[in-house]
């Protein structure tokens, strides 16, 4: 299996998006990981979650032949095509699917149970509902099957994944330095229906991780996320004030 740089282009490893995605010979993997590349996200096409496209091509049809959001380093855009370019990358270097790679590498070392690459392989009874404002239909039903946003688990197993980031327990000799070169050891993000806070608060050895399951995209709902998350971390230090 061929090495990943995190110095080369997305040009040497998806030379068929030349002329395809703007700055593809300038754009590296590392540019990808930190969502400095440029990109247009594909969900921010108009319309984009009334009927959202499930193969990887069809999304990243999305935005092939449109102008960049900005040059190469120059900025920071968090764009959901990132990860879907990593996992095409991954695809194509380890000669089979990245879902594996995840599960031999990760899941089952950790022994991650309840944690499946695709909501297709978990027990839909088992998922909580997840609502959108404006929109009257339960989320859970969405199966998102890019790299953008496919992964299903329990507040248990990523709160296991969260502190072995954080001891180095999931990293092999020398992989630690690496991750702490181009990530956080946390996580944000959502999708319609969903929003989640985890981080590993060091200072009292604890991950605390909030998962909500109704969202909408003026900004509203994670702010409020944010300032419940920050009470509850508050109420679980041991030094708080009564």
């Amino acid at each position: 299996m061929k090495c990943l740089s995190l110095d080369e282009t997305l040009a040497d490893y998806l030379p068929e998006l030349v002329g395809r995605i703007e700055n593809a010979d300038k754009i590296t993997l590392r540019m990808l990981v930190q969502h400095r590349s440029g990109i247009p996200d594909f969900t921010r096409t108009p319309s984009y979650w009334v009927d959202p496209p499930q193969a990887s091509s069809d999304n990243l049809e999305l935005v092939l032949d449109k102008p960049a959001d900005f040059a190469p380093e120059k900025s920071y855009g968090y764009s959901n095509t990132n990860y879907l370019l990593i996992g095409e990358i991954l695809d194509n270097t380890l000669g089979y699917s990245h879902h594996q790679f995840i599960k031999e590498e990760i899941l089952i070392p950790l022994e991650l149970n309840n944690t499946y690459s695709l909501l297709r392989e978990a027990n839909s009874d088992d998922v909580m509902s997840g609502y959108y404002v404006g929109y009257e239909a339960d989320m859970k039903t969405n199966d998102f099957i890019n790299p953008a946003g496919s992964m299903v688990a329990t507040a248990e197993d990523v709160g296991i994944f969260l502190r072995a980031l954080n001891d180095g327990s999931v990293f092999n000799e020398g992989e630690q330095e690496i991750y702490s070169s181009i990530y956080t050891y946390e996580h944000t993000g959502l999708l319609p229906g969903y929003q989640s806070i985890a981080k590993y608060h060091k200072d009292i050895d604890t991950v605390v991780i909030q998962f909500n399951n109704t969202t909408n995209f003026d900004g509203y709902d994670w702010g409020l996320a944010e300032i419940i998350y920050n009470r509850v971390v508050k109420i679980v230090r041991p030094d708080r004030e009564e």
